[in-house]
């Protein structure tokens, strides 16, 4: 079932995708390669407290989506994804990533993809 919250976390990911990519292409600073490896080393570090980031794992908040779910959504890209965690959002906390480190997350998500 779709709530009226993914709706708008939906619409939001867009948006922010779209000024995330227009920034991108003004600094033109590229990104290396993203490795999946470093970004589940990073999800567990960082996601895992609330997200449930890999097969195994005990706690997560019941409440968020498991990173499987997030890679099973038609709607996930790893771009929408780095827009999302580039931009301050109220529900998660400010990691500060780098830009590499947000490409690896979304490489580690996008590789979960059945």
């Amino acid at each position: 079932m779709v709530t009226e919250e993914r709706i708008m976390r939906r619409r939001w990911l867009r948006t922010t995708a779209f000024i995330a990519i227009l920034a991108s292409c003004a600094t033109g600073v590229p990104v290396a390669a993203a490795d999946s490896g470093a970004g589940l080393e990073l999800a567990r570090t960082w996601c895992a407290a609330c997200h449930l980031v890999e097969d195994g794992q005990t706690r997560a908040n019941a409440a968020t989506a498991s990173f499987a779910e997030v890679a099973g959504d038609p709607a996930f890209d790893p771009a929408r994804l780095a827009a999302f965690l580039a931009a301050p959002h109220p529900k998660m906390p400010d990691m500060s990533l780098s830009r590499q480190e947000i490409a690896d997350i979304g490489a580690y998500i996008a590789g979960l993809r059945k």
